[in-house]
């Protein structure tokens, strides 16, 4: 008997995205407690863990040259199968080395999926319905991020915690969607043959700072947001599953008219309204002194990351379709250029004034509300920014 729904391109995106939601937050909530409780983790392990995350992040661009061999399809589904494999074995023996080991496999199969589900969402969806997709998507992780955390919180409500049980149960269901995948779903023929090949384009160069300036936000925003909130206002752990809670229930609520008004609004209306936000946000960040004020901007912090939309559609727009799969692998490394860097060195300077790293990143907010400023009306290829009119005019800067 044949499903018309699994013969639709948009059903992979969706279930590669519940199936990704699903491992990485159930890895990621429960991590900390983890490798503390059994592996008797100390400072120096777990930042040498979470550095070893990233590392698959930066190497992002690999994917395109694994695509030579392993279609795009194919391949981001055995990537949701790696994640899940990686989350399902964490728990099996509680020893650096073998956490180190697990989280590289988690990591990489968490990188590839996030790279090419975000090229083939930019394939298979029209310009015009982008924005809304999107948006749909990002409520659809939220909303999973909310089942799953909100499993978590009743099961530890009524039983003591079994790392074992929730990282092999998470983890397999991931495994379950890949393997539903891999063998329900039809593969879809690329619209657009796409280049294996790595390379720079400079006409996406404002695409690539945008990218870049993204990715040193939201790192300050991971790292040192939360952070705040435990160290300068002692927020219990019980809190902070709360908050997070919420943030979600926030998420699947506003991210798919957030989609939509970045469909009205266009790109660069988006970013500026995102951008002057953030400015707002990290300078109030640097100086709040009560805790209602914190959670107000941690919340609204998070809710901006659905505008990060935006940069993904204006890219959509400008690229040669062919462009899309190498360029979304290039593009994840140049996010994660900052993962690399930005934690080590603010680290230094929240010891020496916590203030001075949200006033960093109001910054780094300026520089993308500047460089926003030159994303087109109605940006295409030939148009990627509104320099491009300039020199096509023949006017010299």
């Amino acid at each position: 008997m044949k499903y018309p729904v699994l013969h639709n391109r948009k059903t992979l995106l969706y279930l590669l995205a519940i199936g990704n939601t699903i491992a990485f937050v159930t890895w990621q909530v429960m991590l900390n407690n983890f490798v503390v409780e059994r592996a008797a983790f100390t400072g120096e392990e777990i930042g040498l863990l979470q550095s070893l995350r990233e590392v698959p992040g930066f190497l992002a661009f690999t994917a395109i040259l694994v695509m030579v061999f392993v279609r795009q399809q194919r391949l981001a589904i055995l990537s949701l199968v790696t994640l899940g494999i990686g989350t399902a074995i964490t728990a099996f023996y509680p020893s650096a080395l073998w956490l180190y080991f697990t989280t590289v496999i988690m990591s990489f199969g968490f990188h590839y999926l996030e790279t090419l589900h975000n090229s083939l969402s930019l394939q298979w969806l029209t310009k015009e319905e982008a924005p809304k997709v999107l948006g749909q998507l990002l409520s659809t992780r939220a909303f999973c991020n909310l089942a799953v955390l909100g499993c978590i919180y009743i099961y530890l409500f009524f039983f003591a915690v079994n790392y074992f049980l929730i990282y092999m149960l998470a983890g397999s269901i991931a495994i379950v969607v890949g393997i539903f995948c891999l063998t329900s779903i039809p593969h879809f023929e690329e619209k657009v043959v796409q280049k294996k090949a790595l390379f720079l384009r400079k006409q996406y160069w404002l695409y690539y700072l945008l990218t870049f300036l993204s990715g040193a936000r939201r790192q300050i925003f991971v790292v040192f947001a939360g952070f705040l909130l435990v160290e300068k206002f002692g927020f219990p752990v019980e809190n902070v599953v709360l908050l997070t809670l919420v943030n979600a229930a926030l998420t699947f609520w506003l991210a798919p008219k957030i989609g939509s008004l970045i469909g009205y609004i266009g790109e660069r209306r988006a970013l500026t309204l995102e951008y002057v936000g953030l400015i707002i946000v990290f300078i109030s960040y640097a100086f709040v002194d009560t805790i209602a004020v914190a959670i107000a901007l941690y919340l609204l912090d998070h809710l901006f990351f659905a505008m990060a939309i935006a940069i993904n559609t204006y890219f959509q727009k400008i690229a040669d379709p062919t462009d899309i799969a190498a360029t979304s692998s290039i593009s994840f490394t140049i996010n994660h250029i900052a993962a690399v860097v930005l934690p080590a060195l603010l680290g230094v300077l929240w010891v020496i004034n916590h203030s001075a790293v949200f006033l960093v990143g109001a910054a780094i907010a300026c520089g993308s509300l500047a460089l926003a400023q030159l994303v087109p009306d109605q940006p295409h290829v030939g148009l990627e920014t509104r320099l491009s009119t300039r020199k096509a005019a023949g006017i010299s800067d």
